[in-house]
């Protein structure tokens, strides 16, 4: 005799793919998101007065932005508030993992963003609304000795799910139409949409399923398309050819940067989440939102209501249009620098020579210093021209301390390493060392060792290098 408790854990189960139960709740919160998006496209008309509106209920005791400026240097220190919920860590992408703080103005800020991008895109798209929705979910994995002394045992770490950055009634809505599993994933057959990070993930999960036999009713997934996720997020757009791919915008787990907006190339600023300032590359003096310039590349500061104060985020941004008077932005890479021989590369300047030397990207291409050669190595999955190495390298030496370090031999020249299923690969490397895997970001440059990430192998790679 079948179990009947079987089959009232898979009646559950179908509850959240049930059309009018997906409907219901999906309209619900597209009511609750809409005063958002209507108080964003209003802000679009002048951003200097909205940030600035910002800025006085972040900052009570600032007098403008310029006595703000003087008062509060640029820094990349996290600390504590009194009233925090709790401690939420980052990625650990390009260095420690960093615990940073929530309060309930840290999550409404995000839940303004967050707001203003599901309304924007269940107006686009009504059909969204009738389906589930796969929303990647990692459970914490930092260990607790990595809270501050003085808050254990009394704060916890991580939230439990990513519905959590929406809060409130809203939430429940959320869960009621939510996939969380492979196995619920795979079961949810009127999927309308999917949420991850890192394409690489979605593209791993799914890896030997039939992805329009399984989700023919799927239609949109949110993913980061932005620098080296391009080529991932275009191999993706493969795999669903039934759905289409929207870029993430600039989220980190400090604030909320950007999102993308229906008709528009990129993604607009998120104006009314947090203060936002921006150092062009090369320079010391922070820009307002309103005065970035077309073309330009910009490293981004923000100010929260987590106690962020000046937050140097090093996340390097291009601005490619506007909005009204509003910025939209495209990711360009990271600000760090590995620096092993005193070559000091930034992620950024990587990002751009592969970009400008390859074209089209391979599934994955990234650049390490092999420490044991030593010399850096452009890892990737695809096939290489023969004049690839010396393209590469010829770019690369326009940094004038790479270019230094080479000429007193320090460094060899570049190799290249062919290594199939290098994403799994390095996906794989990234969460051995503690990153859960949905957040894995995937890098132009890495400041580990290569060596480390992919062992070195004949039977695995083929190098080649270029000409001295």
């Amino acid at each position: 005799m079948p179990d009947r408790s079987l089959a009232i854990e898979s009646d559950a189960r179908r509850t959240e793919d049930d059309p009018l139960i997906c409907t219901l709740a999906n309209s619900a919160w597209l009511a609750g998101c809409l005063p958002e998006l209507v108080r964003f496209r209003r802000a679009l008309r002048n951003v200097r007065e909205e940030q600035e509106k910002i800025l006085r209920r972040l900052v009570p005791s600032a007098k403008n932005v310029q006595d703000y400026q003087q008062h509060f240097p640029l820094n990349d220190d996290v600390n504590v508030p009194q009233n925090v919920k709790l401690l939420q860590p980052t990625s650990g992408s390009t260095g420690p993992t960093k615990l940073i703080p929530y309060t309930e103005s840290l999550q409404r800020e995000f839940q303004r963003g967050i707001r203003a991008w599901i309304a924007d895109l269940f107006l686009d798209d009504p059909r969204l609304m009738t389906g589930s929705a796969y929303w990647s979910v990692s459970p914490s994995n930092v260990e607790p000795a990595l809270q501050p002394a003085k808050s254990r045992p009394y704060i916890p770490i991580g939230f439990d799910d990513d519905s959590a950055y929406v809060g409130g009634w809203q939430r429940r809505l959320v869960q009621s139409v939510m996939v969380r599993t492979r196995e619920e994933l795979i079961r949810a057959r009127n999927l309308r949409l999917i949420s991850v990070w890192n394409p690489t993930f979605l593209s791993i999960l799914v890896d030997g399923l039939d992805t329009e036999k399984l989700w023919p009713n799927l239609r949109l997934i949110s993913c980061w398309t932005d620098a080296n996720a391009a080529a991932p997020a275009t191999k993706l757009a493969k795999l669903f050819p039934q759905a289409r791919i929207q870029g993430k915008g600039l989220i980190a787990t400090e604030g909320f940067i950007s999102f993308p907006l229906t008709g528009h190339e990129g993604s607009v600023l998120a104006i009314r989440s947090h203060f936002l300032e921006f150092i062009p590359l090369g320079s010391e003096t922070a820009l307002l939102a309103h005065e970035l310039d077309r073309g330009q590349q910009y490293s981004v500061v923000i100010t929260t209501g987590g106690g962020l104060h000046r937050y140097q985020l090093n996340d390097v941004i291009e601005v490619i249009g506007r909005v009204e008077q509003c910025p939209l932005i495209r990711f360009v890479g990271r600000r760090f620098v590995s620096d092993w021989f005193g070559e000091k590369l930034s992620e950024a300047f990587v990002a751009n020579v592969l970009r400008d030397t390859l074209g089209t990207l391979p599934s994955f291409a990234m650049l390490a210093c092999d420490t044991d050669i030593p010399a850096y190595v452009l890892y990737i999955d695809g096939e290489a021209p023969q004049t690839l190495a010396e393209k590469v390298e010829a770019r690369l030496r326009q940094n004038f301390h790479y270019d230094y370090a080479r000429f007193l031999g320090q460094l060899q020249s570049l190799r290249i390493a062919q290594v199939p299923r290098a994403g799994e690969i390095y996906q794989q490397f990234c969460v051995r060392n503690g990153q859960k895997a949905g957040d894995v970001k995937p890098l132009a440059l890495d400041r580990r060792a290569g060596s480390q990430i992919f062992p070195a192998s004949t039977s695995l790679m083929n190098l080649t290098m270029a000409r001295k």
